[in-house]
């Protein structure tokens, strides 16, 4: 057996679920059709603070914030009537140079160590990849496809062919993982279909260079720009913040194919600009926005993740994020049993939080999706107009675009406040999570909820104190652990203590003990140990489903 774990797809998906893997001990092979250091797409341009809690656990946060735009250049949201037109609207998030320490925008107030960061695919992936290729516990296959993906009852294998010679292997692991994109091979292979809406946005999108654009910017410029006006809708996304930009068409809903517009002509009235502007297209990057979520995401020894499992409008950058999220869900788990601590009952938790989750984001996504599209689409023709009434129109259309977009943009609520209420692997109380929206969001304890973070007194983020795995949290040093502890060691469960030796803990912190998941997700809380402490860890491991 190559390695306890086949990941098919070596995106930002793939990628993370084999060094998250890898942080825990399991070894794993990952699959990947390209070639070795061939570019990525630009699709990806944004990197939610969840996944930079994540790439900050894995130890190179700092690697992933230096990258991308330059450090003065603003993260802003800006709505105008062409890209090079006049401005109606901003939302303001700060560039890499003041991220931590300007609080005045829509997210500066979020109870994290690591904001998000506006980077795109074409530098973030290289990062992981190279991370990945270095690290002693991971195999990567560049320029290899999986023809076929199956299981027997004691293992799952790939049957892979090289894209350069046509050699065929097969390849055999414990377990297997397909991070394989929304075509997704794997999906197939354990007959699960995807159901929802097929088509929510056709979206024409070019990948531009023009050395030229930023200099006919009026005013700041802006990481995300829309272009609001009668006739077309569109925005234009800075990748490099110099010269490499990413121009969004938006497809009215009667143009059922990407060629049903001039795509030069769109780009430049997007952009603002006349028929001898200067650019140059790079490539075409052409995508459906959609709203499926997969029937189920696992048959015994294999699983779906990412796209694999889901597709939906990527708003609020919870495409790939949310693909992050699956494979940091299913690595515990999976490193969990691998390792002896855990039974493969365990498992079993995968689907039981991330599917339920996974549907309401997409509703979420889908909703906006609605709203925003709505919006654009209803841009009156004198919007662009040199007069007093032309003027406070575009005030007016600037304020609800803000008010609307801000929600994606500063999803505070699709970060942090999701919770697994009905998961197996939580011990519930009689207190309900506080619901949460996109934006919204209230910090928890409530079994289920994530660990709301806060600096201690020494100066270290709580998060960087936790255990690798579970942890035990007692704010109250008087309070007894003994008995968890003694359980824990009985199991062979990991349990790491950690005494909160300060009185300035958020409101949330209302009991004095608090077990913590790998996943950072609250599983237990108490005034005090149960009586039988033991009986809580086989739940909380999987031992009693």
């Amino acid at each position: 057996m190559e390695s306890q774990v086949l990941i098919v797809g070596g995106g930002p998906v793939g990628l993370t679920l084999a060094l998250d893997l890898a942080y825990r001990g399991i070894a794993s092979t990952v699959i990947e059709r390209r070639p070795a250091g061939e570019r990525p797409s630009v699709k990806c341009n944004h990197v939610s603070s969840r996944t930079m809690e994540t790439f900050r656990r894995l130890g190179f946060a700092q690697e992933v914030r230096a990258a991308g735009l330059p450090d003065d250049f603003p993260n802003d949201v800006v709505f105008r009537t062409s890209f090079c037109g006049l401005e109606m609207g901003r939302i303001p998030i700060p560039g890499r140079a003041s991220r931590f320490t300007d609080k005045s925008g829509p997210d500066g107030w979020w109870p994290t160590p690591e904001p998000p960061h506006r980077v795109n695919q074409v530098y973030l992936e290289p990062i992981l990849f190279h991370r990945a290729k270095s690290n002693a516990m991971i195999e990567i296959l560049n320029e290899w496809e999986v023809t076929q993906s199956g299981q027997t009852g004691e293992h799952a294998f790939a049957v892979i062919r090289d894209l350069r010679t046509g050699e065929e292997r097969r390849l055999s692991a414990l377990y297997l993982v397909g991070c394989d994109g929304g075509a997704s091979g794997v999906r197939k292979s354990i007959g699960a279909k995807l159901h929802g809406d097929a088509v929510i946005q056709r979206v024409q999108s070019t990948h531009i260079r023009a050395p030229d654009l930023l200099g006919r910017v009026k005013g700041r410029p802006a990481w995300f720009n829309y272009s609001y006006n009668s006739d077309r809708p569109g925005s234009v996304i800075a990748i490099d913040g110099i010269e490499e930009w990413l121009v969004h068409c938006y497809l009215l809903p009667h143009e059922e194919t990407f060629d049903s517009v001039d795509r030069d002509r769109q780009i430049r009235h997007i952009l603002g600009v006349g028929p001898d502007f200067p650019y140059d297209m790079v490539a075409k990057e052409d995508w459906i926005g959609r709203r499926l979520v997969a029937d189920h995401f696992r048959d015994r020894r294999i699983f779906i993740d990412g796209d694999a499992a889901h597709l939906w409008v990527p708003y609020a950058g919870y495409g790939m994020n949310a693909g992050i999220a699956d494979a940091v869900g299913l690595s515990w788990l999976l490193a969990a049993h691998l390792n002896g601590w855990a039974p493969a009952s365990i498992l079993d938790g995968y689907v039981a939080e991330r599917q339920p989750i996974t549907d309401q984001v997409s509703r979420f996504a889908m909703s906006h999706a609605a709203k925003a599209i709505k919006e654009r689409n209803s841009i009156p023709s004198n919007v662009e107009d040199d007069t007093p009434e032309a003027a406070a129109l575009r005030a007016e259309i600037g304020r609800k675009a803000c008010d609307l977009n801000v929600q994606q943009y500063a999803c505070a609520g699709l970060n942090y406040g999701y919770y697994y209420d009905e998961s197996p692997l939580i011990v519930a109380d009689s207190e309900a999570p506080p619901a949460y929206s996109m934006y919204d969001y209230t910090p928890s304890t409530v079994p289920g909820c994530r660990l709301p973070h806060f600096w201690l007194a020494d100066g270290r983020s709580l998060y960087d104190a936790l255990g690798p795995e579970f942890t035990l949290l007692r704010i109250d040093r008087h309070v007894a652990v003994a008995g968890f502890v003694d359980a824990a060691h009985a199991l062979g469960c990991p349990l790491a203590v950690l005494d909160i030796d300060q009185s300035d803990v958020p409101d949330a912190y209302r009991y004095s003990l608090l077990i913590v998941r790998p996943d950072r997700h609250v599983a237990w809380r108490g005034a005090a140990e149960p009586e039988d402490a033991a009986s809580v860890l086989a739940r909380l491991t999987g031992r009693m489903i």
